[in-house]
């Protein structure tokens, strides 16, 4: 078994640079709407409509702060977009969603049998 060292997660590892903040549960949401063309605010809100709009905005802030997404201001509207960079993640994002699809009621079955971790 290999030992756990102080510096495993340094800041100047690449494995703090964690593609999708892993704390953020609407960026992986937010990433796969904007596959294929800019969208508003209010065009994102109708398939995220569970989150609310400061979620969203946070998480539209920090996936422009990480390079992902791209906000532009034209006249008064505002669009969001994917960068390159964004463009990247879709393929592994669409794994992640097709392993999940999967073993979805393995995933049901195991939240049913713990506790609420809320509670």
């Amino acid at each position: 078994m290999q030992d756990l060292t102080a510096d495993m997660f340094d800041e100047v590892c690449p494995s703090s640079l964690q593609p999708v903040r892993m704390k953020d549960k609407w960026a992986p949401l937010v990433l796969s709407c904007l596959r294929g063309q800019p969208r508003r605010f209010s065009e994102l809100r109708v398939p995220l409509r569970r989150t609310s709009a400061k979620e969203l905005t946070r998480s539209l802030r920090n996936l422009q702060h990480d390079g992902f997404v791209r906000r532009t201001v034209t006249n008064r509207t505002v669009t969001y977009e994917l960068t390159d960079l964004g463009l990247g993640l879709l393929d592994m994002l669409a794994a992640v969603y097709a392993w999940s699809d999967q073993h979805w009621g393995e995933l049901l079955d195991a939240q049913d049998a713990g506790s609420d971790p809320r509670a």
